[in-house]
Formats: structure tokens, sequence, C-alpha cells
């Protein structure tokens, strides 16, 4: 029986966790949703040996990879798996990335750094852009309020939904070692998304404002440092991966 150990179970491998059940796999996480206890070495070993397959969610930490920093020499299954993200590829002007753009650039070096160490074990990366899906959307930015719009003409980014993740990692487990992105047809300015949220919701869009009249987040800013279109092709053509959720457009509609 396919057996799963996942390394984190945050808000897409919840997800994940929920398919594979679903599809007659056993599938054990750590996590403060998990039944795991990842700061107990007995524990996370045995449940090492029941997996025939390991993926971590889990981001760095303090400048390094937990995980693999704690339990690398105990990860020997066939398959591993990895969810890192496009910001490995740092700011790219706008242009196009893929699989093959350089890494290590930009202000996620740690997760470069991390990305890496996975490539090295012979890991499927899937590499995500800004994730959204239920409870996670441009709709409950705009209900709460937190939604911004920014005077960046130019700047575009590359989103996925939750789902299409999922789907991405499932199609993902027959695929040969090496990076994926995973990300929708469409890299478009933020400022769209919010606009078609309000549309759909019947309310008006808030107000352009500059960077520093908006006040964002040192996370937030980080956000808006860089600019890139994320390539998808090669997850299509290894995987045979479409997603369902081609573009924001068709993302909303289906979160409503």
């Amino acid at each position: 029986m396919s057996h799963l150990l996942i390394f984190g179970l945050g808000y897409t491998a919840k997800r994940l966790a929920g398919q594979l059940r679903q599809r007659g796999w056993v599938v054990e996480a750590t996590g403060s949703a998990g039944d795991v206890d990842f700061g107990d070495g007995a524990a996370v070993r045995d449940a090492l040996t029941r997996a025939s397959h390991v993926l971590s969610s889990v981001p760095p930490e303090s400048g390094s990879d937990p995980v693999l920093d704690r339990y690398g020499s105990d990860i020997t299954q066939n398959w591993i798996g990895y969810l890192s993200s496009t910001g490995v590829y740092g700011d790219a002007d706008g242009a196009w990335v893929d699989e093959s753009a350089a890494t290590g650039t930009g202000r996620r070096t740690a997760r470069a750094e991390c990305d890496q160490r996975w490539l090295d074990m012979e890991a499927r990366v899937f590499r995500l852009p800004g994730i959204y899906g239920p409870g996670r959307s441009a709709f409950d930015r705009v209900r709460s309020g937190k939604a911004n719009r920014i005077d960046l003409p130019g700047q575009v980014f590359s989103r996925i939904h939750v789902d299409d993740i999922v789907s991405g990692v499932i199609a993902g487990l027959d695929a040969p070692a090496g990076a994926y992105n995973l990300s929708d047809d469409l890299p478009c300015p933020q400022n769209e998304v919010i606009e078609e949220a309000c549309a759909l919701l019947g309310l008006e869009p808030p107000p352009l404002q500059t960077l520093e009249e908006a006040n964002l987040s040192e996370m937030a800013l980080g956000f808006y440092a860089e600019n890139r279109r994320v390539a998808n092709g090669k997850a299509k053509r290894v995987l045979g991966w479409t997603p369902q959720y081609a573009d924001y457009r068709a993302g909303l509609r289906g979160l409503l």
C-alpha cells in the first residue's frame, strides 16, 4: 500500500493528504495538525520506515532546512518531494522564467539553498508562486478590508490554485526527479485580481496607492520587490499536468 509521510501539514499539504487518502493511501504527517511529533526523533524515524513516499512542505528556518538538517540521512525513499517557491528565481524584471533559469540571486537565498539540497537528494521539487484557494484568496482580503491596489505599472505576478498544486504533485508521483514550476497560465498584475474579485462581489475596488501610502508589511513589500512571469511548460510536458484553473478568473469563479 502507498504510504506518504508529510513533513509539515500546512494549508497545501492538508489538501494533498485528503486527496491521497480518498485514493486509498496511508498518510502520516508532522506539524500541529499531524500525528507524528517532529521533535521526537524515534517517532519520526519509525514513520520513515513505514513510508514509501516522503514530502516536505517545511520552509527554511534560521537560514537552513530543518527537515534535512535533522532527518536527511534517514530519508532514503525512491520518491521524495519538496514544496519550494518560485522566489528562488529572484527578480526577472517581468521576464519569463522556467526551470533552467538561475536561482539564488533573489531575496530568498535560504529557500534557494534548501531547494538545491532537495534536488541533490533526487527529489521532485515543486516550485510554487502565490498560492490561493478556499479561505485564502482575493475574496478574503476584499471582505476583510485588507485588499490593496498598488500603483506599479508593469508589475506582474504568477499564482496557482491550491487544488492545482495537489493535482501537480499527484501527477509527479510517476515523474522523474527534478524541478517543476506549478503555476497557472496567466501572470498578471495583482491589481487585476483584486478588481475581478470586487466585481464578482459587487463592490468598489480599493483606491490605487503608492507602496508608501499602502503601509505594507515587510513581507508584503518583499512580494512587490520582485517581478517575473513563471512558465509551466515543463510540468505540462513531463508530468502531463494541466491546471484546472488556468487563470485567476477561472479560479475566483470556482471559489464562488
